[in-house]
């Protein structure tokens, strides 16, 4: 197994220029802790776009299909009762409903792809590398690499961008 080196920035920005340059030197980016969301560091870092809008798509179809189709069952099909002379198959009045059960299955279809697709257990323990990463403070974890040299030219480029390797 590679060593793996972790570095500590103080802001976005450094965060930002540091894994783009490591990229251009030829280093791996393992991961990023950040305490919010970096824009624009999915793309410094290379990873591929994400498919998760997608299958949050097909939840949220799936979602508003059961709700009319169950709806139309239970007030047609199953149970149907003639109420002042209204029609037992009304789309405006499923529409509610159905928008929040579409609304149920997008939000669990989409966590539960996410935990199985990531291979999340429950239990797990985190990998962060230090407690400040969710509040103040900015990590990159990077492969060393096989060559004695590659850490002095990542320890360059670290310091370059204000920050300083914590550990590996």
């Amino acid at each position: 197994m590679d060593r793996q080196l972790v570095a500590e920035f103080r802001n976005e920005y450094d965060l930002l220029g540091s894994v783009k340059a490591i990229r251009d030197a030829g280093f791996e980016i393992v991961d990023a802790y950040t305490p919010f969301a970096v824009h624009g560091l999915d793309k410094a870092m290379g990873l591929k776009k994400s498919r998760i809008n997608q299958i949050s798509f097909i939840f949220a179809l799936i979602g508003i299909t059961v709700g009319i189709l169950g709806q139309y069952w239970v007030s047609a099909v199953n149970w149907p009762i003639n109420i002042g002379g209204r029609p037992w198959n009304s789309l405006p009045a499923f529409l509610p409903v159905a928008f929040e059960v579409m609304v149920l299955f997008c939000g669990l279809g989409t966590v539960f792809s996410f935990f199985a697709w990531r291979k999340i257990k429950h239990g797990k323990s985190g990998l962060q590398p230090n407690l400040r990463a969710t509040n103040d403070r900015f990590y990159v974890v990077m492969k060393q690499g096989q060559e004695r040299k590659s850490s002095s030219v990542m320890l360059d480029i670290v310091k370059s961008f204000h920050g300083e390797m914590v550990g590996e």
